[in-house]
């Protein structure tokens, strides 16, 4: 059909022909004489079945309404785990009342002889697809832009509806296929070699925290890691520091996407200045910085700059703008670790629908798949309840804390909490030195290793984590490792071994340390008629025979 573009003679501009004169009076895809094949072959031989079930998933996907209705029969036949063949199809389209409205069952019988050879039954059914596929690239496209034309229309809105229903078409009828154990195998022995050629443990993204970092090896491709605590605690601060940790990694650098759907952009850079720079977070924040912080800053804010983050600060961000963008940073810059800051400000879906703990349950296994797809970790911040505030008992937080959705803890690899003491009054540890910062991530659940706590120092003024200090009692700065005493000098203990020929007993005083002779360098070994002192400490009874020489 020609398209009749009409000119305006007034000027030399030509206008653009109607988008929906395009479509008209053409046939939509489609592929008949396959459906036909595909049906017949199904009815004469019931392995094949199994095959084409797991390519065209529903009938909608047939284009002749017969064959839809013949198709919605075998299913329900398959589904009550009954034979399908001419004669059972035939009675269930009976029963629901569909027989004479697809031809009879003659039309049924015609299926069947019209089969040559059912050998290419997949290669039918995957035509059949496309075929599918492309009717459903026309309804949306048509749909787009009969909304588009519409001035009541939102722009935003529509584009996240025709994202969502191409996102659709892929998620139900694109599924990955299955995969033989041997191909799985291959590539998980090619790993194991990896892991063992490396010098370290480390087999995924570093957390840039020792005591983690060895409790987890990294953050790990296709997992979800959920991050909760209380507000104010130190959540943003804390991922915005395993970000930097993962993205200045030397020599290696892991791209990250940061979502913040919390603070803006310029905010989040203002704190990762800080911790680059270690200035004051308050002075940058009011641009009261001395000059020395300043060229301080300006020096050491390269190193950020180079730095592979992607932030994205879009307020109420859904699933299907996340996943968009997510695939974006994917394929154009290989992005290793995605962050969410957080998980209760996102929208399921642009319909509403439900309430709010079912639609968090949908976004937590909506994440779990996006990971699986990206082959990324995940790691999304989470709110608690206040049930930990009314607990009288240890203020930890558990995964019965976890607000809104208890799906959250049972989609995710691993939950993690932050927990500082001083965040409800706790200013000292038993033996009353104080524990200004530390903080305490608690792993509750990990799904392919062990939980534990670590323990991190947090540097408010320059929004900073680093590792706590060895105390000589563990060998990851607080990750739950005891190490036994061994003997030797033991500076960080006060303790240091004298080589002298008697050695030498320890006092401590307040200077101190102090080395304090032996009494037996006094003694007189010479002496035939016994042991006797050469300069005795006092002066000795006459009257005492029993005095001791010291």
């Amino acid at each position: 059909m020609s398209v009749n573009i009409k000119k305006d003679f007034g000027g030399s501009r030509v206008r653009k022909p109607d988008l929906s004169t395009l479509v008209y009076g053409k046939v939509p895809p489609q592929a008949p004489e396959m459906e036909e094949a595909v049906l017949g072959a199904v009815m004469l031989e019931k392995d094949k079945l199994a095959e084409v079930l797991e390519i065209i998933q529903s009938e909608d996907c047939f284009y002749v309404d017969a064959n839809q209705k013949i198709y919605a029969a075998i299913r329900r036949l398959f589904d009550k785990g009954q034979p399908v063949d001419l004669l059972t199809v035939t009675d269930e389209l009976r029963k629901s009342g569909d027989l004479e409205i697809v031809g009879g069952a003659y039309y049924i019988t015609r299926l069947t002889m019209s089969v040559l050879s059912s050998a290419h039954v997949e290669a039918h059914a995957r035509i059949i697809m496309e075929k599918f596929i492309q009717r459903e690239l026309i309804r949306i496209s048509g749909a787009v832009i009969s909304d588009a034309y519409e001035d009541s229309t939102d722009v935003f809105d529509l584009l996240d509806k025709a994202e969502s229903n191409l996102y659709e078409i892929t998620d139900k009828h694109l599924r990955k296929n299955f995969k033989s154990l041997k191909e799985v195998l291959v590539r998980t022995v090619h790993e194991i070699e990896e892991a063992k050629n490396k010098k370290d443990d480390m087999t995924g993204v570093p957390t840039g925290f020792t005591g983690l970092d060895k409790l987890t090896s990294g953050w790990q491709k296709t997992d979800l890691i959920i991050l909760a605590a209380r507000p104010a605690v130190g959540k943003t601060a804390f991922c915005l520091n395993l970000a930097m940790n993962a993205a200045m990694q030397s020599p290696k650098p892991f791209p990250v996407a940061f979502f913040s759907l919390e603070m803006g952009a310029t905010q989040l850079v203002k704190r990762m200045l800080a911790a680059v720079t270690e200035v004051n977070m308050d002075a940058i924040t009011k641009g009261r910085m001395q000059e020395h912080e300043f060229v301080q800053m300006t020096q050491r804010m390269n190193k950020l700059a180079a730095a592979p983050i992607f932030l994205d600060d879009q307020a109420a961000l859904n699933i299907f703008e996340l996943r968009a963008k997510s695939r974006r940073l994917k394929q154009k810059h290989d992005i290793q670790l995605i962050i969410i800051d957080y998980l209760q400000l996102m929208q399921a879906s642009i319909d509403k629908g439900g309430n709010r703990e079912q639609e968090i349950s949908k976004i937590s296994r909506d994440l779990k798949a996006l990971a699986k797809e990206l082959e990324v970790p995940i790691i999304a911040l989470s709110q608690l309840n206040r049930s930990v505030e009314t607990r009288k008992e240890s203020k930890v937080p558990q995964l019965s804390d976890l607000r809104e959705s208890g799906a959250i803890e049972q989609d995710a690899d691993m939950v993690m909490f932050l927990y500082r003491p001083e965040y409800y009054g706790i200013n000292n540890d038993a033996m009353g030195n104080t524990i200004e910062g530390e903080t305490h991530i608690h792993v509750a659940k990990h799904r392919n290793g062990s939980t534990d706590t670590v323990k991190v120092r947090f540097i408010k003024e320059f929004q900073k984590f680093t590792d706590l200090p060895d105390d000589g009692f563990g060998d990851d700065g607080g990750g739950g490792g005891f190490t036994p005493f061994k003997e030797g000098p033991n500076p960080q203990a006060g303790i240091r071994r004298d080589p002298s020929e008697f050695g030498g007993s320890k006092l401590f005083i307040p200077n101190g340390f102090q080395t304090m002779p032996s009494k037996a360098n006094n003694v007189n070994w010479d002496d035939e008629d016994g042991l006797s002192l050469r300069q005795p400490f006092r002066k000795s009874n006459p009257d005492d025979d029993d005095q001791a020489p010291f």
